[in-house]
């Protein structure tokens, strides 16, 4: 199936998509905002590719090919001739409106729109775009190259079509896909791992118990790989912030409702692995 892929927004999650697409054989574009930002996206794929070669996952000689199939451009208009666009900016819905109006406007009729929201609604994203059966939620997870799943979420009016060709993709780049089919805020991963963040969260901001001895009950009670504030850290407190916040919004549940203490490490820049510190401090 490959053929050729725009990814708008070269972050952690841009790049990472981008990555794994060029690996699977996808002509790749890759947009931001300005040529600093794609650059170090470039940068980081180089960096991640080299380490997979070292440890014998691909060859060394495969390295320059992948990054070849990567463009780099801060012009929207370059994802024009795209068979699917992977929106991967940041989480906010007056943000990705933006970029759905845009890409409505630039795209090709027959392409896929999909959005690597974690908790926004695909239906409200696709609000503003003229072809809401083309839009459909692809939920990538960090470390992209990584990491296995990918959530499929079927908007109100998402075809058929549209989720298989969106799935195609997705395993044709080395992903396991679950599909979501109703639209709901958070869909099933970030659900369940917010409302588990928050219990977590409140149980320190209490002082009932450390992050470390939290983190390590979920570890060694529950058999978690990482424990969840470990794993906020990893994904970024704010981004875990957002999520709650987009989910309290749409359903006023208040086991979603952001702990204090999340909106204060947010608010004092304590972000997690990405700045050095969050619950743990990160040199």
């Amino acid at each position: 199936m490959a053929g050729r892929v725009a990814v708008i927004g070269a972050g952690l999650m841009g790049s990472g998509i981008a990555q794994v697409a060029a690996q699977a054989g996808w002509e790749v574009t890759l947009r931001d905002l300005d040529d600093a930002a794609v650059e170090r996206a470039l940068l980081a794929i180089r960096s991640s590719l080299d380490k997979f070669a070292s440890k014998g996952a691909i060859t060394a000689s495969e390295v320059p090919a992948i990054v070849a199939r990567i463009t780099p451009t801060t012009d929207l208009e370059a994802a024009a001739d795209a068979d699917i666009v992977v929106e991967a900016v940041f989480e906010r819905l007056d943000v990705k409106h933006s970029v759905f109006a845009d890409l409505d406007r630039i795209c090709k009729s027959d392409a896929i729109l999909a959005t690597n929201t974690s908790a926004i609604p695909i239906t409200q994203i696709a609000a503003v775009t003229s072809r809401p059966e083309s839009v459909v939620g692809t939920h990538f997870f960090s470390p992209v190259p990584m990491m296995k799943l990918c959530e499929l979420v079927r908007g109100f009016k998402t075809s058929d079509e549209a989720l298989a060709r969106a799935r195609s993709f997705a395993e044709e780049i080395g992903k396991t896909c679950i599909v979501v089919n109703r639209d709901i805020a958070g869909f099933v991963t970030t659900r369940l791992i917010a409302a588990f963040v928050v219990e977590a969260v409140k149980l320190v901001e209490s002082g009932v118990v450390t992050p470390e001895d939290l983190d390590t009950a979920c570890r060694l009670g529950f058999g978690h790989t990482m424990g969840p504030l470990a794993t906020t850290d990893l994904t970024g407190v704010d981004v875990l912030l957002h999520a709650t916040r987009n989910i309290y919004a749409d359903t006023a549940d208040e086991k979603f409702f952001p702990p204090e203490l999340l909106q204060r490490m947010v608010t004092a820049g304590d972000l997690g692995r990405k700045t050095g510190r969050g619950f743990y401090e990160y040199t």
